[in-house]
């Protein structure tokens, strides 16, 4: 661990989509909030020689090597930051917790339950020698988000009822788009449900402070086959060329996870809710939207205007009610302080500065951040209760307990 309180030496596993959104943060963070401890980019980590060197001049780390174990044991690293694919989440931060390294982990935690099941064990044990970890749902640092868990908080709705989430895209319509990680089981541990379909079920429990219970779902793979990768990463790829074992065209293989997931769940406090996430959406690039309605008002968030709510305020007299726009850009907004005038809108990529803001602070200070891995734990047992349900013809599915020991 560093010497100096003052100081956190950070070592990133991962350059691609996220690790270079994490970077943004990184080096952001210090320059924007007065924290008790500074950021210190020292070490990145990535497969391949040359391009993790590339990534280090491009994206402002001070060194960079190709084995994330030396990453984890290095005594001049005080925390990882995972941004890998799935499979090897678990693999990265259990190595890194029993290191003594502090955590933050890309969202969702894990492939499946039993491997976060264990990361959440890990965690727990690792707090009690103040070791801390989190994962990364960015989207509750979106400023009109925590806003809006705020008017929950406060009882502005009222009884929550109704929760209404959508998560929508389409970068996979095309049939011939190639069969990237992200497509593939193994490696991503499910397709729309995990990838997006993660943050709108974090993002709601978040916001309402209710758990989800139990669903029923259907899953969809629109286009089982496509062509093998040449070389792609993330959300972007090229189509392989090569000619296929019979020589009639290029290779394919076979898509193993879901292209939409959409199922209705109960919540803890009584709310009934429904849930939709796609990469079929023709149209929609990053289209997040959640809609809560409580017996005295409602309560709209958009990512596409995420500088502003909705809100209708029922207990307004019945001639002056009507949905109103908050432009959450106000000093005294969540994390709004930092930035700009008021009026003057922030974008997506604040929200991982915030959320390094909350990581730091927790950090230095030895509280706890949150989502803590037992918070993304929760998430990973719904997927994998809308997962058993899809398969089971949609019937209801509990959603398991979330219980963390902490090994003796």
């Amino acid at each position: 661990m560093s010497t100096s309180p003052r100081e956190l030496r950070v070592g990133l596993v991962g350059y691609a989509f996220m690790g270079a959104a994490h970077s943004q943060a990184w080096r952001t963070v210090n320059r924007v909030y007065d924290l008790p401890a500074r950021a210190r980019m020292t070490l990145i980590c990535g497969r391949d020689a040359g391009k993790v060197a590339d990534a280090a001049d491009r994206l402002g780390w001070e060194g960079h090597t190709t084995d994330w174990r030396d990453l984890v044991t290095r005594d001049d690293i005080d925390v990882v930051d995972v941004c890998t694919p799935g499979d090897s989440h678990a693999e990265i931060a259990l190595a890194a917790l029993a290191a003594g390294k502090h955590v933050l982990c890309e969202k969702p935690l894990a492939n499946t339950v039993e491997e976060a099941r264990a990361m959440a064990a890990a965690a727990a044990t690792a707090r009690t020698a103040g070791v801390r970890s989190m994962c990364g749902f960015n989207y509750r640092r979106v400023p009109a988000v925590t806003m809006m868990r705020d008017l929950v908080a406060a009882g502005r709705l009222g009884v929550i009822r109704h929760v209404r989430a959508t998560y929508l895209q389409d970068w996979i319509v095309d049939p011939q788009f190639p069969l990237v990680w992200r497509l593939l089981k193994d490696r991503a541990g499910s397709g729309a449900l995990g990838d997006i379909g993660a943050h709108i079920i974090d993002l709601t429990q978040f916001v309402t402070g209710q758990r989800i219970t139990g669903v029923s779902a259907v899953t969809e793979t629109f286009v089982k086959e496509r062509p093998l990768p040449a070389d792609a990463q993330g959300l972007t790829g090229s189509v392989d060329g090569s000619a296929g074992v019979d020589g009639s065209g290029p290779a394919t293989g076979t898509v193993t996870v879901d292209d939409a997931a959409v199922f209705v769940a109960r919540l803890d406090g009584g709310a009934l809710a429904t849930y939709e996430a796609s990469r079929f959406a023709t149209g929609r690039k990053n289209a997040l939207r959640v809609e809560i309605n409580g017996s005295l008002g409602t309560v709209v968030f958009d990512l596409e205007r995420l500088n502003e709510l909705e809100f209708y305020d029922a207990a307004l007299p019945p001639a002056e009610q009507g949905f109103s726009r908050i432009l959450v850009t106000e000093g005294d907004h969540p994390y709004m302080s930092a930035w700009w005038p008021p009026g003057h809108i922030i974008g997506y990529e604040h929200s991982f500065t915030h959320q390094m803001r909350d990581f730091v602070e927790a950090v230095a200070t030895g509280t706890d951040p949150a989502p803590s891995f037992a918070d993304a734990l929760q998430v990973q047992l719904v997927l994998d209760a809308v997962t058993r349900s899809a398969e089971l013809g949609s019937s209801w599915t509990e959603v398991e307990p979330a219980l963390v020991t902490v090994a003796a």
